[in-house]
Formats: structure tokens, sequence, C-alpha cells
């Protein structure tokens, strides 16, 4: 089994990020990635808290800003409610962390170079020890770059300064 950190953070993985209008890229490959990074949190009784953006596409309660069904939430979970790419920009992301004593994140989600690179660098400014398993962010092709010309940029600039990929 892969080392887990204090907590696994999984940024955005929602209806109307990861499948509205189109799927996310690797879409299959990310869900069960994620969904095997939850197991081993819940088989070590680790937290498991989702990010969940909110705005006027991803009302909250509505389907677009539900976490997608193939994920495996319970519960028992923790969700952070989020207006921002910062995951702890007005959130109780902080609060929660600081109360359970944790000093290390493992993070996954959507999209790469916005919300987790985000919460990627502020998390890692405000002192946590961070750890991702390669290839469980996601995003979409853009004007510069495919998707995952995308991921492999980030996730060399993210790797051995920011984080540890593994």
């Amino acid at each position: 089994m892969l080392q887990t950190a204090d907590v696994v953070l999984v940024i955005d993985f929602q209806n109307g990020v990861c499948k509205e209008p189109k799927n996310i890229f690797n879409l299959q490959e990310c869900i069960t990635g994620i969904n095997n990074r939850i197991s081993a949190y819940r088989e070590t009784n680790k937290f498991i808290i989702f990010i969940q953006h909110n705005d006027e596409e991803l009302i909250y309660g509505h389907s677009l800003w539900k976490i997608i069904p193939e994920i495996n939430t319970q519960s028992n979970d923790c969700f952070v409610q989020k207006t921002h790419a910062n995951s702890f920009y007005h959130t109780e992301l902080r609060k929660i962390l600081n109360e359970n004593n944790v000093k290390s994140l493992e993070i996954c989600g959507a999209q790469t170079e916005f919300c987790v690179d985000t919460t990627i660098k502020i998390a890692h400014g405000l002192g946590y020890d961070l750890q991702m398993k390669k290839g469980l962010s996601t995003t979409f092709d853009n004007a510069y770059m495919t998707a995952q010309n995308t991921v492999k940029f980030y996730e060399h600039i993210w790797n051995n300064r920011f984080l540890k990929l593994f």
C-alpha cells in the first residue's frame, strides 16, 4: 500500500467540472485512481475532504455542484465549500486541518491549472507537507496546451518544489 498523508483533499470532482458540457481529460483513470486513494485513507481511518466549488454555474445543492457519483463519498466525509480557486480562501479548510492537527496533505482533483495548482501553492506556503499520486489531477485542453500536456507541465513544476509526486 502507498503511504498516506494525514488527509486527502479531492478538489472539485463535481458534475459541472468533470462531465459538463463534456468529460474532462482522463476521467475514468482519475476516478479509479482517486477511489483507490480514498480506499487507502479509509483503511487507515484518515480524513477525506471533498472540496466543492460554488459559483453561478455550480450552485450549491444542484446537480452540477454535486460530486460525481462514481467517486466513493460517505456521509461522514468532510465537505468544504469554496468560491475561489484557493481552497483556503474564506473557507473552513484551515480551521478543520488545525483542529485535527493535520501536517500533511495529499491532493488530487480538477482542474489542474486552476484550483488544484492554486491550492497546492497556498498549502505549501502555509507549511503543509504535500504529496500527489502522478496523474490524479486533470483538466481540459486549452488554447495553449492539450490537457495531457497541461497535467505533465504542472506535475513537473510541482514535483520536489511544492509536493512529492509518487
